[in-house]
This record gives structure tokens, C-alpha cells and sequence, in this order.
């Protein structure tokens, strides 16, 4: 019989929330209830007397269930009250609560459940999860490979995509450096050629495992991944450190001994204030604040979601970035047509830099690397005034711009997004105690 922490308020008669709990005890043991508020139809001078049960209050609901969980250790928390005490905002953090503990959370007609750990690896991990798509986690990931690898750091990252593998795929990207007519050679065969495990391999030149995902949920389950196959595949290498590469909000389905949450500054305030941003905050041990200058976001607007994380997670470590192209090959001199997925209006913020720091000329941009019909229309616009293609590698990097580029006798360079802090901030030394404590726990633990 599962152990329920219910949870109950004063706006509900207190004999109907006493019958509400002898029927949850018809299933369930009922080892506490947690209250949450509101004082019309409960006497707060004798509420321990009026339930039955052991009374759990405290200075806010959250407080009050997460310390009816750690005292009364249950598989479930059924949640028994309603409105006007708890919203439905309220109640996503609530859920993240009791997620947090690895706890179900349970209501009238919704039910969450604590994201899967499928599997714990014998090889300490450190894990990178997002906010959403977009957000520049693959960005960082690249970062702290090379980052480490340059501290003569061993590592393997494992990258989960919506468009991996079908069976978890080991690049040796520190024996081999991958090609553009390597890639265009996968693409090819029916690979997604610019999935995260290449982009991974081919900016750091470490060695990735490469696996799919599909479905995420509001928490970060995926509905269906391989994702714990690749890990036993990275556990079997003999490395240092694995590095655990989330997809859009997806959270991989294996134990990270630490975490760094990059967290998109154009996503706004909600994503970390609101619904489960302050679960992925709690299994957060430092934060990278992305895109963080304007036209994504005003200053003002950052500052809130600096608030709101400090709010959630005070003390918790953030550095606020921003991303800057840099070619992996010299382009210097040449007629540049640069494709990314940044938005629009930073394009010429971008182009600049590109001109000032690498010393090519942007005949033309686009931003729609992830619309193929719209980028093919971009390319056409531009058609002869180019003769150097330069794209990020991820969407329609191979299948659109490298094979126009092959027709068209023109070569394509790959760029990558280099994070820089834009508040003084470093940004090495978060990420370097990131890994430290993932390395420090990992080996502190049994597999």
C-alpha cells in the first residue's frame, strides 16, 4: 500500500476533508496531510484535532509539503484542495515540489510524475539541460568540451536530438575531424547529418554518442528515448567525466551527478518563475543566462529573470552570456553567405562581428537555417554574389546549404556559437566547478 501525503485547506469543511481522507485510506496508507491556507470553514485554533491525521503547516504551501515529504517519506501527495487557496500556477509548484523529491503528485484530474532515471553510470556525469529549444545548450555543451578537454580532462558526451540515431552512434571526434563531404556523405545514407552528436564531435573534436528522443513532458520525461542504451555504450569507454546533453526541455533519462540549467533570456520571465522552471532550477548546481543582451531581451527583462532565479535558488551561481559566431576554418577575405537560426533582428549584430573579428565580408544572412523553404529562398536571393558558405551545423546545414554549396562548386565552413559573458561574469570557473562537483560525487557513489 503507497504512503500519501494529502493535501488539504480551510476553505473545505473540515469534516468533508476528514471523509475526503478515509477515502484515500481505502487505497492508500495516509501518513500526513499538508496545509495550505485559507481560514473560512476551518477553526486554525483546533486544526491538529480535526483531521485524523498529522498536521503538517508552515510559512508557505511549499515549504509546508516539502516538509511534510522529507518528514513522512510518500510515494504520492494527492492533492485535496482548490481554489481560491492554491491556482493552478500554484499547484505547478507544488508539483515541482514533491517532483523534486522524486515524489508522485496527484489532483482531481491531473497526475505528474518525477522524470525516469533509467539508469545510474559507473562514470560520473555532468548533466546540461535547457529551458526549451533553442536556448544554446548545444552551444555550451561544445563549450565545456573543449573547455575541459583543454584542462586535459578525458570526457564523452552523449547528445539525445529529435533527430538522432535510430541506434546509439559513437563518434571518435578526437581521432577523426569530420568533414563537410563526410557529412554530406551520412546525409546521404539517411542520417541527420547535423544532428547535436555531430556538431558536438565536429566543434570540440571529442568523442560523442549520438541518440533520439521523442516527446517531451512539462517536467523533462521524454516519452520515448534510446538515450539509456548510448549511456551504457559511454559507461563502457574508460572516460573521466560524461557529459549528459539535454534536448529542448528534455532532461536525459540517466543520474547527473551535477547539473548546469542554461536558461534562454528571450524565453522571458515565465520559464524559470513559473510551471516547472523552478524544478529544473532545483536540480540545478549553477545557471548559464544565454542570449542575455538586446533585441532578445531588454535589460530590464533580465534583470527579472536574474530576480526570479535568485528568488527560486538563492546563491545559486548564474553567469549571463551571449553567443558570437566563430568559423572553424579562416574565411578571411571571402564573399560570405551566413546562415543561422538566431533570430532576425540580431543578423547584422552577427554579420558585424564576423567582419570585424574574422575578416570576411557578409554579402547576405539568413536567419531561417531552420525553414528549409525559406532559407532556399535566402540562398537563391543571394545566388552569385557569395563564394564561401558559412552555416551553423545544426537543421538545414547539410541537407540545404552544404549540398547547394557541392552543386554550386562552392565550399561551406562550418561556424560555431561561442558563449561570452556579457556581465562580467566567469563563465570558465562556473562551468569548471560544475564539472568538479560532478566528478566529486560520481566518484563518491556506487553505479
Amino acid at each position: 500500500m503507497s504512503r500519501v501525503v494529502a493535501l488539504i485547506d480551510g476553505e473545505h469543511y473540515p469534516p468533508v476533508v476528514r471523509f475526503a481522507l478515509e477515502q484515500l485510506a481505502g487505497d492508500h496508507e495516509v501518513v500526513a496531510a499538508a496545509f495550505l491556507g485559507g481560514t473560512e470553514k476551518v477553526d486554525l485554533d483546533s486544526e491538529n484535532e480535526a483531521y485524523g491525521v498529522p498536521l503538517v503547516s508552515a510559512e508557505t504551501a511549499e515549504a509546508a509539503v516539502a516538509s511534510a515529504i522529507e518528514h513522512y517519506g510518500p510515494d504520492l501527495v494527492a492533492d485535496l484542495s482548490d481554489e481560491p487557496v492554491v491556482t493552478s500556477a500554484d499547484r505547478f509548484r507544488l508539483a515541482g515540489v514533491a517532483l523534486s523529491h522524486g515524489v508522485e503528485y496527484r489532483g482531481a484530474d491531473f497526475h505528474f510524475s518525477p522524470p525516469t532515471v533509467a539508469l545510474r553510470t559507473v562514470t560520473p556525469t555532468l548533466g546540461l539541460i535547457g529551458t526549451g529549444k533553442r536556448v544554446g545548450k548545444t552551444a555550451i555543451s561544445a563549450y565545456v568540451a573543449r573547455l575541459l578537454k583543454a584542462r586535459g580532462r578525458d570526457i564523452v558526451v552523449l547528445a539525445m536530438g529529435r533527430g538522432g540515431p535510430a541506434e546509439p552512434e559513437l563518434i571518435r571526434g578526437d581521432e577523426v575531424a569530420l568533414t563537410t563531404p563526410d557529412l554530406l556523405d551520412l546525409a546521404r545514407q539517411g542520417k541527420h547529418a547535423s544532428s547535436d552528436n555531430y556538431e558536438d564531435a565536429v566543434m570540440s573534436r571529442v568523442t560523442t554518442v549520438g541518440c533520439r528522443r521523442c516527446g517531451g513532458g512539462m517536467a523533462g520525461e521524454t516519452y520515448f528515448s534510446n538515450v539509456p542504451a548510448g549511456a551504457r555504450l559511454a559507461d563502457t569507454l574508460g572516460k573521466e567525466l560524461l557529459v549528459l546533453e539535454g534536448s529542448g526541455a528534455a532532461i536525459p533519462p540517466v543520474h547527473a551527478d551535477a547539473s548546469v540549467l542554461v536558461v534562454g533570456a528571450g524565453q522571458g520571465l515565465t520559464y524559470v518563475r513559473d510551471y516547472f522552471g523552478p524544478f529544473r532550477l532545483g536540480k540545478a548546481d549553477a545557471v548559464v543566462l544565454a542570449t542575455a543582451e538586446e533585441p532578445n531581451a531588454t535589460a530590464e527583462e533580465i534583470a527579472a529573470i536574474r530576480g526570479a532565479i535568485d528568488e527560486v535558488r538563492p546563491g545559486i551561481p548564474v553567469v549571463a552570456t551571449t553567443f558570437r559566431p566563430a568559423p572553424i576554418e579562416p574565411v578571411e577575405g571571402a564573399r560570405v553567405f551566413f546562415a543561422t537560426t538566431a533570430p532576425e533582428a540580431v543578423l547584422d549584430k552577427l554579420s558585424a562581428h564576423l567582419e570585424h573579428k574574422h575578416g570576411c565580408t557578409v554579402v547576405a544572412a539568413s536567419s531561417h537555417l531552420s525553414n528549409r523553404s525559406l532559407l532556399r529562398r535566402d540562398m537563391v536571393a543571394a545566388s552569385g554574389a557569395y563564394d564561401l558558405l558559412l552555416t551553423e551545423l545544426k537543421a538545414a546545414a547539410i541537407d540545404v546549404v552544404a549540398t547547394a554549396g557541392e552543386e554550386a562548386g562552392v565550399p561551406t565552413v562550418f561556424c560555431d556559437n561561442v558563449p561570452v559573458s556579457v556581465d562580467g561574469g566567469d563563465l570558465d570557473g562556473l562551468l569548471v566547478e560544475a564539472s568538479r562537483l560532478a566528478l566529486e560525487r560520481g566518484a563518491g557513489r556506487g553505479a
